[in-house]
């Protein structure tokens, strides 16, 4: 008797969609199991305002996790960095696959690198965190707030889609999402976290499943054999900061951890909305466990707000 395919839940964007099919077919190599794609329209692929406006942290999220407690799906891909930092009830974190590259990029006209976009140049972005920390780099070029998928947003450069509006100098972007989507050769720099710390969870994908599912099963076998140890270690103690900030993921926060056989260590930055102010600080963990991981996050989320981070932008101040 054949069994039935594993269903694996998607948003329907060519990105979400990529990365999703990459999931389902390394989970069905693993577990000996078909599988196939559901496509859930979310929140934030409706609506098409201002994330932080239709309520940030989640918008992307809710609907496939709706769909897998009401068995629509049975595994949810979701980009980490869109993922809450509050557990679902029900839920479970059931792999968290290599993390691939964490920087933003920049795609400019003319191939401009951010030094070299002459002085109120137009930068279009949707996340306050690249805002804040453009406006720092440079307190000279204009910010345009954008929403749309990435090939919407390149459109926007002059020059880099033929019969794209081309209303702007330059986009920032995940770097993991243009090379999931093949379009690396529109970068025109990859800017240095020293320059802009990424989105905790940035480059990493996060495959949730319903709690029972992630214990034992064909499923679970192939989540755990999936799972980067290193990878999750290092979003652990991202989220934790995060989560201790009570920050969502439109605040300017950022936050970049890196793992090695002596611990791991977390470098986070608070911006101020305009980028006038940065708050940064770094910590290290000792020990490579997932409670290391986030008691670093939460440790150094605290020398933050001990500091007056929560003066910086929206946080609550204890």
């Amino acid at each position: 008797m054949a069994h039935s395919p594993v269903l694996i839940g998607t948003r329907g964007s060519a990105l979400a969609v990529t990365q999703t099919t990459t999931v389902a077919e390394a989970l069905s190599g693993l577990g000996g199991f078909d599988v196939e794609l559901v496509r859930v329209r979310t929140e934030g692929d409706i609506n098409r305002a201002a994330l932080s406006q239709i309520g940030g942290t989640g918008v992307f999220v809710a609907a496939l996790r709706e769909s897998l407690l009401r068995g629509d799906c049975d595994v949810a891909v979701h980009s980490l960095k869109d993922l809450p930092t509050t557990p679902a009830d029900g839920l479970a974190l059931g792999a968290i696959p290599e993390r691939v590259d964490v920087r933003d990029v920049l795609c400019a006209r003319d191939g401009l690198t951010l030094a070299q976009l002459p002085a109120g140049a137009k930068i279009g972005t949707g996340s306050p965190r690249r805002a804040a920390q453009l406006r720092a780099a440079r307190p000279d070029i204009e910010i345009v707030d954008i929403r749309g998928n990435v090939d919407t947003r390149l459109g926007r450069v002059a020059g880099l889609v033929e019969g794209a509006p081309g209303d702007l100098d330059a986009v920032v972007l995940a770097a993991a999402g243009l090379a999931r989507l093949g379009r690396l050769n529109m970068v025109t720099e990859f800017i240095d976290p020293a320059v802009m710390l990424p989105a905790p969870g940035q480059g990493a994908l996060a495959v949730e499943c319903r709690a029972a599912d992630a214990v034992e099963g064909q499923l679970a076998t192939a989540l755990a054999a999936y799972d980067h140890r290193e990878s999750r270690l290092a979003v652990a103690a991202e989220r934790a900061m995060l989560g201790r900030l009570e920050a969502g993921c439109t605040a300017p926060v950022g936050a970049l951890a890196s793992v090695a056989a002596e611990g791991i260590t977390l470098e986070a930055v608070v911006c101020s909305d305009d980028g006038t102010r940065l708050m940064r600080r770094t910590g290290v963990a000792g020990q490579l466990t997932e409670d290391a991981a986030r008691a670093l996050g939460v440790q150094v989320a605290e020398e933050l707000l001990a500091a007056g981070a929560a003066q910086l932008t929206d946080l609550p101040a204890s």
